[in-house]
């Protein structure tokens, strides 16, 4: 069914949790920004951070209980590879103590994805919930960089290899294989590239996950500042 849904916009999240009925089994958090000029929300949030991925946390807390109702939900945190370029700004995670970087907010937003699922497997483990994040490859038949005017030399540095890309039905293979297939009944808390569970990130190869982004101190953390942010009783 078709409903609004402004992710920047709390009141728009709100909204469409409080008109949610019924049970829900497969919530897939895909919408996103990228690179984007330095903008904030009128609640002071940069807006990348507050798009891909405070309201998508306010999204799947605010279904919780849908999810539950299931019994065998599946969330699906839409990630990117992009995530390596840098961890959660903690301390500055809107930009107002340094100075405003494109890539290093699309990072963190990217990272802070991943913290989502590892968390939020832990947390809903007991309800039968099972989340995971993934990246899906470049994908460039989507409006994900309207933004950008050339392919920037700092998103692909200098000797990285293993750039993962991909037309818009191979980019969409991982969601499907987490939202849907019983290969992958019952992982939780994992983050998944190429349909495959993803090793660990090496210097100089745009593949892997970055050890920060499956740190169960760090999820707990970003939960908790998201929790604050975003005034939800998660």
């Amino acid at each position: 069914r078709g409903a609004a849904l402004d992710l920047a916009d709390p009141a728009s999240v709100a909204a469409f949790v409080s008109g949610w009925s019924g049970p829900l089994h497969i919530l897939v958090n895909n919408a996103g920004i990228m690179a984007t000029p330095e903008t904030r929300t009128p609640e002071g949030r940069e807006l990348q951070f507050a798009t891909n991925h405070l309201g998508h946390f306010a999204l799947a807390t605010g279904l919780h209980e849908a999810l539950a109702a299931a019994g065998n939900a599946r969330v699906v945190a839409v990630s990117s590879v992009g995530h390596i370029n840098g961890p959660v700004r903690f301390e500055d995670p809107d930009f107002t103590r340094e100075p405003y970087d494109p890539w290093l907010a699309y990072a963190q937003s990217k990272t802070a994805n991943i913290l989502f699922a590892v968390e939020a497997a832990a947390r809903w483990a007991k309800d039968g919930i099972a989340v995971n994040a993934l990246n899906p490859g470049r994908i460039a038949e989507t409006s994900l960089g309207r933004h950008l005017q050339a392919p920037p030399a700092s998103f692909d540095p200098a000797g990285t290899t293993g750039v993962s890309v991909k037309d818009t039905a191979q980019g969409a293979a991982t969601s499907a294989l987490l939202a849907g297939s019983p290969l992958v009944e019952g992982v939780t808390g994992r983050y998944f590239e190429d349909c495959e569970e993803a090793g660990p990130h090496t210097e100089g190869v745009r593949r892997g996950v970055a050890a920060y982004a499956l740190d169960r101190e760090n999820a707990r953390r970003l939960w908790e500042l998201s929790t604050r942010l975003t005034g939800t009783d998660a």
